[in-house]
């Protein structure tokens, strides 16, 4: 389609004999804002790497703006990395100097919180800006499409929120936005959602796609850590939500049933699953 910004067609990365992408196909469009899910060694940062131009397939294709990835390519879009790819040893002024001499980009009108700290240097301000920091330098040319690897990995819940706000009005704009995250709430606010595992594509869709008609119980008792203890036991797939015990994908018999078994009564109530549940399902149904 003419409106992809971004896409992988059955691309596939083997080092040596571990194939680390396997067959994945996926693409993201302007203005919407697609979260890549996974735990770690799922092959999220291997496909964005190739993505990006910076490997190449072992199989399949890649596109970005219609053409392969190449250096041309990567100056239409900004990156985020994991490492966050600012110059440790250079102050904040001097990466925002690099960065629009490499993009010829405008000048910065830095947030007060950057502008406080724009002679230091980057290894000695705190994590949240120098995140805050990459994100506004990948936003200095006004890319197309915005990757970003965990962008908000190590910081406070308030920078974010701040963070998020930022990427909603970036894609509003009209910019499509790719974005690994292991927060689940950062996850909700996606319009799309794929989920690999084990190198490969096991969902994909919104989030009540993704979800589907799957179910957990929840367990309502105010013993709930005996009701906790007693499931944990009879080896059934148990979480706590606050005091409220969960089980995805399991039938209200058997938790009563198991429950029983211990002298416990409870209310067990058959709701729907939440994504986190749906995503161990998945994971460990491979």
């Amino acid at each position: 389609m003419t409106d992809v910004l971004i896409s992988a067609d059955d691309v596939t990365k083997r080092f040596g004999s571990f194939t680390a992408v396997d067959t994945v196909r996926m693409a993201v469009r302007p203005g919407e804002i697609v979260g890549l899910l996974g735990a770690n060694g799922a092959g999220k940062t291997t496909l964005i790497r190739m993505l990006l131009g910076l490997e190449v397939p072992t199989g399949g294709a890649v596109t970005a703006f219609g053409r392969t990835p190449d250096r041309t390519t990567r100056g239409r879009l900004g990156y985020v990395p994991q490492g966050l790819g600012l110059w440790q040893t250079l102050t904040v002024a001097e990466n925002i100097s690099f960065v629009r001499a490499a993009f010829g980009a405008p000048p910065l009108v830095l947030d007060p919180s950057l502008a406080a700290v724009e002679h230091r240097l980057v290894g000695e301000i705190g994590l949240g800006l120098q995140r805050q920091l990459a994100f506004a330098l990948a936003l200095a040319h006004g890319p197309e499409l915005l990757v970003l690897d965990e962008p908000t990995s190590g910081v406070d819940p308030l920078s974010r929120a701040r963070l998020w706000d930022a990427v909603h009005a970036q894609a509003e704009g009209g910019t499509g936005v790719l974005v690994t995250t292991h927060y689940m709430q950062e996850a909700q606010q996606c319009d799309r959602l794929v989920l690999m595992a084990r190198g490969r594509v096991v969902a994909a869709g919104t989030e009540a796609e993704i979800i589907g008609s799957t179910t957990a119980c929840e367990v309502d008792t105010p013993r709930w850590a005996d009701a906790f203890a007693a499931l944990d036991a009879a080896e059934l797939p148990v979480t706590l939500n606050g005091t409220r015990v969960r089980l995805a994908d399991t039938s209200p018999a058997v938790v009563r049933s198991a429950l029983e078994a211990s002298g416990l009564t409870a209310d067990v109530l058959e709701v729907p699953a939440t994504l986190e549940e749906k995503m161990t399902i998945i994971d460990g149904q491979g």
